[in-house]
């Protein structure tokens, strides 16, 4: 756990902000407690920020409040804040910093994939990924206006194994080009994609690289995603509920054979989705009060 110093000075015994992880590694999503053991002057709002994104602090019991925020993969160093409103109408800042700890280069792993996704793009393409990425942030983005909506944990979307993992190279061809956002799943075509949690259908569509994919707004900045789907079975404006089948496992888009590829965002910043698990609905939910 980190704590730091909360601002005016006169205060800092009574409110402090913390952070677990304290050293994170990129891609994880951290839980930020803040606790106030005074009654003299009431905290009525708390509001804050992290990495460009904001956070949704849900009052947990009297005197704590938490939240959840997403680490870029690619910062060196990382703030997080609660900016506190009292009765008085006084206003604090506390704020915590991460020591982020130096990332090794991911270890490769060779992938051959048909020579149509290794050659280079042409214009076109390229302004296609880029719409597609854009809208993809967009879905993070519009998930900070939603409350969390979820009241149990997250689920994996298949049980079967994980043939990669989150933040492992991509050597495509035996060329190293990206870093994998993400966790693949085995899975053969036709088998079942369940939602990790109940939420709202933000996307539905095909996109060039991930190929059918079904993206969900769960609330409070979260968004999961699927990728690669062979079928979609849910349409978007759809509150599907935790374990719902969604969709179908495929080969769909960039891929060497059909596995489901599950991705995650915290607002703009992607995220490890397998982080998601370890959030209690006791600590962070819509069970927990605002």
């Amino acid at each position: 756990m980190a704590v730091l110093s909360i601002f005016p000075a006169a205060l800092v015994a009574q409110t402090g902000l913390a952070a677990a992880p304290a050293s994170p590694e990129p891609g994880a999503i951290v839980r930020l407690t803040l606790t106030s053991t005074s009654n003299v002057d009431p905290i009525v709002s708390v509001r804050g920020a992290m990495a460009g994104e904001p956070l949704h602090y849900r009052k947990a019991s009297a005197g704590v409040w938490h939240a959840i925020g997403g680490v870029p993969v690619d910062l060196d160093s990382l703030q997080a804040n609660a900016i506190v409103q009292r009765a008085s109408g006084a206003t604090e800042t506390a704020r915590v910093r991460f020591r982020l700890p130096k990332v090794p280069p991911p270890v490769a792993q060779p992938l051959a994939v048909d020579s149509t996704f290794t050659k280079p793009l042409d214009a076109a393409t390229i302004a296609r990924i880029d719409r597609e990425n854009a809208r993809a942030r967009e879905v993070g983005r519009e998930a900070h206006e939603r409350a969390p909506m979820w009241t149990a944990s997250f689920l994996k979307p298949r049980t079967s194994v994980v043939t990669s993992e989150f933040g492992s190279g991509r050597l495509f061809n035996g060329k190293l080009t990206t870093r994998h956002l993400g966790v693949d799943f085995r899975g053969a075509v036709g088998e079942p994609v369940r939602a990790a949690n109940r939420g709202v259908v933000a996307l539905v569509d095909n996109f060039f690289l991930a190929g059918n994919v079904v993206y969900i707004d769960h609330g409070g900045g979260v968004v999961t995603s699927y990728f690669h789907l062979s079928k979609t079975l849910v349409k978007q404006g759809e509150t599907v509920k935790r374990g719902q089948v969604i969709g179908q496992v495929g080969n769909t888009g960039r891929v060497t054979g059909p596995h489901l590829h599950w991705a995650a965002r915290y607002g703009g910043n992607t995220v490890n989705p397998l982080d998601l698990l370890s959030i209690k609905p006791d600590w962070y939910s819509a069970s927990v009060s605002r």
